[in-house]
């Protein structure tokens, strides 16, 4: 027997074997329950990523709308003089062409052109609009020079109209399933939370105050379908639903339902966002805006607005003594013709503002 016969053989032999692990000495999670934990992971960092967003706009849209209020309140009483007197000399104006039109005779020509003043002063802001007067159509349709027919436009546009109805009705219908699955959420979270703090439900004098005040919150929140608030006030008291987190069934049920609570959550911050636009676009909001705008450049938009008011009034009572001294015949008609100053750089102020406007909407 040669040496390295017997090196290697008994070498192999005499070597311990290797035992295989035994597949009961270490406990391994299973994959699909560990996504599972991967997966609820995600969905609650989503959930309260969206509480956050819906608590700060909702913040915001509740702080702009008070603020429209106060504002809104604030320019009321302080410019209340001013509206009150630039309406009564609205009334003024309109009353003194009533009367210069029914007293006094006048060519066609020079009806047709007094006729023009007047309803330049409508035009231009500088008095009311008076839509009812349909002895201007006449007049209107000269000023415009609009004599094409437009029975095709309006049929096209009428037809597009219906093209949009119909569209919208679709588009409603589709989301109309969406809608009622959302309130059936809202519905089951707040029975949930209902069953638990309906004072009712406890004997402590104590406890049946506290669920009072939580019933309100939860009352309310339910009227207005505000799922976020509700989902609040479960996490504040948690009284959340208990899942075992090795129970597939539980996590796989637990990941469904945060991911619809989600979904609406989504458009509920959207609905919020679109509201606060909304409210933001309107005169009252507009003026929030600047006045915000105004203030960081240490201007008093209140003040600067009752001033502009002022200067307004004296325009107009510039303009109201112009017409009465042409119905009292102190002035020709020639000179009645060519206006007062001020209504002619009001003309250019306007026509430059609309100029202003219409460049400011190229350059979005």
């Amino acid at each position: 027997m040669s040496l390295e016969f017997f090196s290697l053989d008994n070498l192999k032999s005499s070597m311990p074997r290797k035992i295989p692990p035994s597949s009961h000495s270490t406990v391994t999670t299973p994959l699909a329950l560990s996504q599972l934990h991967i997966r609820l992971q995600f969905l609650e960092k989503e959930h309260q990523s969206l509480l956050k967003q819906i608590k700060r706009k909702r913040t915001e849209l509740n702080n702009f709308i008070e603020q429209t209020r106060t504002f809104a309140t604030e320019i009321f009483y302080k410019a209340s003089p001013s509206f009150q007197k630039m309406a009564e000399l609205d009334q003024d104006i309109h009353s003194l062409f009533d009367e210069i039109f029914t007293t006094r005779k006048f060519g066609k020509q020079t009806f047709k052109n007094i006729q023009a003043v007047y309803l330049k002063l409508q035009f231009t802001g500088i008095i009311s609009l008076k839509p009812s007067r349909r002895q201007f159509s006449t007049e209107l349709d000269e000023l415009f020079d609009n004599p094409e027919p437009e029975s095709d436009f309006s049929r096209e546009t009428a037809e597009g109209r219906h093209q949009n109805w119909q569209t919208q009705e679709s588009v409603g219908e589709s989301h109309g399933e969406a809608r009622t699955g959302d309130k059936k959420k809202v519905r089951e979270t707040f029975l949930r939370l209902a069953e638990i703090f309906h004072p009712d439900k406890v004997k402590d004098s104590e406890t049946q105050t506290d669920h009072t005040e939580i019933m309100k919150s939860i009352n309310q929140a339910y009227q207005e379908g505000d799922l976020a608030r509700l989902l609040e006030i479960e996490r504040l008291h948690q009284v959340g639903e208990v899942i075992d987190n090795n129970s597939e069934d539980d996590l796989t049920r637990k990941c469904r339902t945060i991911e619809q609570q989600n979904q609406i959550l989504l458009t509920q911050y959207e609905n919020l966002k679109r509201e606060l636009r909304l409210v933001k676009s309107t005169p009252e909001g507009t003026m929030v805006s600047d006045s915000r705008k105004a203030a960081k450049k240490g201007i008093d938009a209140m003040a600067l607005m009752v001033e502009t008011i002022d200067n307004q009034i004296n325009v107009v009572s510039q303009i109201r003594d112009f017409v009465k001294d042409f119905r009292e015949q102190k002035i020709t008609i020639k000179e009645f013709l060519g206006g007062p100053p001020t209504l002619q750089s009001v003309s250019e102020e306007f026509m430059s503002d609309i100029l202003e406007q219409m460049l400011s909407e190229l350059m979005r």
